[in-house]
C-alpha cells in the first residue's frame, strides 16, 4: 500500500454480495444483507471491549483472537477506513445508520450512481462519493445515473471523486472529470475548473487518509506532478512531464525517461510523428 495510507476494508450493498453468497449460504436479499452486517458489527463491539479491556492492564490470560472480527474491530476503533461500494441511494442512507448505530465513519462510497439523490446527507456525515462521469445501466442497481452527479454533490457541499472500474478509463481521469465539470455546467450547476481538479487529486487523497502528504501542490507535501502541454481537461493535451516526488519519472521529450517493453521491439515511429 502507499506509505502512509490507512488500511482500508471493502464493503459490498445491493447484487454483488446477493449474487456471490447466496451460492455459499448467505444472504440472497438486500435485508438479508443489512442484518448480515449488523450481525457482524455487533460480535465485532463485543470483541472490541474484551481486547481493549485487556490491553489496559494484561491481567489474566487475553482474549482469544478471531481474524474474521478483528478487522471490523479495526473500523470501529477508526483505523481502518471503509470504502463501500453502494449503488442505491436507499441502500447507502441504510449503510449510515448502521455506521451509526455502531459508531464508525464511512469513508467513501464506490459507484455511488444515485448519491445525487442524497447529496445533502452525504455531505453533512462529510463522507464521499467516488463516483463514474457517465457510466451506468449496465445492471438493474445502477440504471438511475445522471452525468451530473458529481456537479450536484459538489453543489452540495460533499467530496466527489471521479473513478474508474477498467484500466483504459483509469489512464484517462482528467478527461473523465472534463465530462462530468462540463455536464454540471450545461446544467447550470456552478462547478469551478479547482473543484473538478480536486475530482481527482486532493478528493480521492483524503478518501484514503493521504491528503496531508498528496493531493495538492503545496510546501511540505510531495511532489507528484504532471506538466501538461494544454488545459489538462483538453483531449488534445499531452502529459509533457511526469514527477513522482520530485523524481523525473517521464519525459516526452526524452527517450531515457520514458518506459520501455518487449512488445516495442523493433517499432518506429509512425511518419510525422512527434515519438
Amino acid at each position: 500500500k502507499f506509505p502512509g495510507a490507512r488500511y482500508g476494508l471493502k464493503m459490498a450493498c445491493g447484487e454483488n454480495p446477493k449474487r456471490v453468497y447466496r451460492m455459499r449460504g448467505g444472504p440472497s436479499t438486500r435485508m438479508g444483507n443489512m442484518a448480515g452486517y449488523r450481525a457482524a458489527f455487533i460480535q465485532a463491539e463485543s470483541y472490541r471491549r474484551k481486547w481493549d479491556a485487556w490491553n489496559k492492564d494484561h491481567k489474566g490470560d487475553p482474549p482469544e483472537r478471531n481474524l474474521r472480527t478483528e478487522s471490523l474491530a479495526e473500523v470501529l476503533r477508526g483505523n481502518i477506513y471503509v470504502q463501500n461500494h453502494c449503488y442505491r441511494a436507499d441502500e447507502m442512507a441504510q449503510m449510515l445508520d448502521l455506521a451509526h448505530e455502531f459508531g464508525f465513519k464511512i469513508r467513501s462510497f464506490h459507484h455511488a450512481v444515485e448519491s445525487y439523490k442524497i447529496a445533502d446527507l452525504l455531505a453533512k456525515e462529510g463522507t464521499s462519493v467516488s463516483v463514474w462521469a457517465d457510466w451506468w445501466g449496465f445492471k438493474e442497481e445502477a440504471m438511475d445515473g445522471i452525468q451530473q452527479n458529481a456537479a450536484l454533490n459538489q453543489q452540495a457541499g460533499g467530496r466527489p471523486i471521479i473513478h474508474s472500474d477498467d484500466p483504459g478509463g483509469i489512464q484517462r481521469l482528467n478527461q473523465e472529470a472534463a465530462k462530468a465539470m462540463y455536464a454540471g455546467q450545461r446544467a447550470g450547476i456552478p462547478v469551478t475548473r479547482d473543484q473538478a481538479l480536486r475530482w481527482i487529486t486532493l478528493n480521492p487523497a483524503w478518501a484514503i487518509g493521504l491528503d496531508s502528504i498528496v493531493g495538492t501542490l503545496e510546501p511540505g507535501k510531495m511532489a507528484d506532478v504532471v506538466v501538461w502541454s494544454g488545459d489538462p481537461f483538453s483531449v488534445y493535451s499531452k502529459a509533457v512531464q511526469v514527477y513522482n516526488d520530485g523524481w523525473l519519472a517521464y519525459d516526452r521529450t526524452d527517450p531515457a525517461h520514458q518506459p520501455r517493453t518487449d512488445f516495442e521491439l523493433g517499432q518506429v515511429p509512425a511518419p510525422g510523428s512527434d515519438r
